[in-house]
């Protein structure tokens, strides 16, 4: 594993550092875009006084911190999709990977980060009962402690099945000034939260606590959109309608629906749903910005 050497000097003097994942990179926007929408990422946290901690694989080797040059690998075409089970085939092929939430978090934690700001967190998929479909996010999550700083999970899953996942796997989520958890590009959904917190602070505390008892879990912050960014939910319900009525009609099935079903909503909401992706991931980095300056105002190690 290759970790910058600005990140490194600031785990080694217990600065605050986030991690992001890759995959929004070379999966989730078009190419200048997602070059540009890195680079902004980033930036939101120089600007916080945190460094970044942008992660992917290059040439096979795991890098935490990635250049300016090797986000232009990332971005290019061809770049692999990596989940946890993925790294070990990428590093002996030695091709370029982008690193979903899983391989992230991963990542993350094996190079000592604290803090992982991310879009939305993978779930149980619709039909899962049948299908077994099951996002590697929630059983990675339950080994790799860092903070996980998500705007819930995307309505096209069950997120009914997916907290029920959570509590099973012993992963505390906790609503950053909510009781309710958000889906992704909408602040609600029909399920509410256990526990919540009003500051930076009290998730650092919560860190602490973690660390004493020997926990390995990650700690899901589950953080809405802010209201006037999130989707209209009338426009929001018809055009998931149709994306699921657009599945079943084609045959789509398996893995493959939600995909399909992402796919579609893009193209249904004239870009609509992309542009609240943007919003919630870089107010996800805002918030990831402030927790990872409380716990290294902490001394969390």
């Amino acid at each position: 594993m290759k970790i910058s050497k600005q990140v490194q000097e600031a785990l080694n003097s217990n600065g605050p550092v986030v991690a992001l994942e890759s995959t929004i990179i070379s999966h989730g926007l078009p190419y200048p875009r997602n070059i540009a929408a890195a680079r902004e990422f980033e930036q939101q946290l120089i600007d916080a006084g945190v460094v970044p901690a942008t992660i992917g694989i290059i040439n096979g080797v795991p890098t935490i911190g990635l250049s300016q040059d090797e986000l232009e690998q990332i971005a290019s075409e061809g770049t692999a999709k990596s989940s946890v089970r993925d790294l070990p085939i990428i590093a002996a092929k030695g091709i370029n990977g982008a690193t979903t939430v899983a391989a992230t978090a991963f990542l993350a934690a094996k190079a000592g980060i604290r803090v992982f700001a991310t879009g939305g967190l993978g779930g149980v998929h619709q039909g899962a009962n049948e299908t077994f479909d099951e996002s590697a996010d929630l059983t990675t999550l339950a080994t790799c402690p860092v903070v996980v700083v998500s705007a819930g999970v995307k309505s096209v899953l069950d997120i009914s099945a997916t907290l029920e996942r959570l509590e099973t796997l012993s992963i505390p989520v906790v609503g950053y000034k909510t009781t309710n958890f958000p889906s992704f590009w909408l602040p609600t959904s029909d399920y509410t939260l256990d526990w919540s917190v009003n500051s930076a602070d009290e998730v650092a505390a919560i860190v602490f606590q973690q660390q004493k008892l020997g926990s390995l879990a990650a700690l899901l912050i589950a953080n809405p959109v802010p209201d006037d960014q999130a989707w209209n939910k009338a426009d929001h319900d018809i055009v998931l309608e149709k994306a699921f009525a657009a599945a079943n009609k084609a045959g789509v099935r398996g893995k493959h629906v939600t995909p399909f079903l992402l796919d579609f909503i893009v193209g249904a909401s004239n870009q609509a749903s992309l542009e609240v992706n943007l919003s919630l991931v870089r107010n996800n980095i805002l918030v990831a910005a402030e927790i990872s300056k409380a716990i290294a105002l902490g001394g969390i190690n």
